[in-house]
C-alpha cells in the first residue's frame, strides 16, 4: 500500500491515530542511528532513507533519477514495516539482525528479503531498529551495493 503524498509531514499526518505514536517513535529510532550523509524523503510511497545524488551520482540503477535507496519505514494495512536493503545484500548483517532479534523480541521475526514486519506495534524492538539502521555507513552501502552489481 504506497501513499501518493509528496512530503514526509504529509505521510505522517495522514497515518491513523492508533499507530502514529508507535511509527514516529520508529522514525526517530532511524533518524537519531542513520549514519551521516543519507537522506529522510518520500521513496516509493514510503519514508525512505536514501544516498543522495550528490553523494552517489548513478543513483538507483533500476531508475538513475532515483537516488539509491537504503532503508524505508511504512504504515501497511495490517502492520508497519522496515525495508532494511542493507540486510539484503549483506549475509553478514542479516545473521547480526537474526541472531539479536529474538533478544529483543518475544514475538517470532517475520522477514522476507529487505521487510521486517511487525504486526504487533506495541512489540517494536526500536532500541534494535536503530543498531541496525547505524550498521551501515553511505560508504559501507554504496561498496555492498556495487559488489551487489557487479556479481550479477
Amino acid at each position: 500500500m504506497q501513499s501518493t503524498v509528496t512530503t514526509v509531514g504529509e505521510y505522517i499526518n495522514e497515518l491513523p491515530e492508533e499507530i502514529k505514536e508507535f511509527f514516529l517513535k520508529l522514525r526517530n529510532s532511524v533518524l537519531n542511528n542513520l549514519p551521516k550523509g543519507f537522506q529522510e524523503e518520500m521513496s516509493y510511497g514510503m519514508l525512505g532513507y536514501v544516498v543522495p545524488h550528490d553523494l552517489y551520482p548513478s543513483g538507483y540503477h533500476c531508475n538513475p533519477k532515483l537516488p539509491l535507496p537504503f532503508l524505508s519505514i511504512a504504515s501497511q494495512k495490517n502492520f508497519i514495516a522496515l525495508y532494511h536493503m542493507g540486510i539484503y545484500a549483506s549475509p553478514e548483517l542479516m545473521d547480526w539482525f537474526t541472531t539479536e532479534y529474538p533478544k529483543h523480541c518475544k514475538q517470532k521475526l517475520d522477514m522476507g528479503k529487505s521487510c521486517i514486519r511487525f504486526k504487533k506495534i506495541d512489540q517494536i524492538p526500536f532500541d534494535l531498529l536503530g543498531e541496525l539502521a547505524g550498521k551501515m555507513t553511505v560508504e559501507d552501502w554504496i561498496s555492498c551495493y556495487e559488489r551487489q552489481l557487479k556479481s550479477r
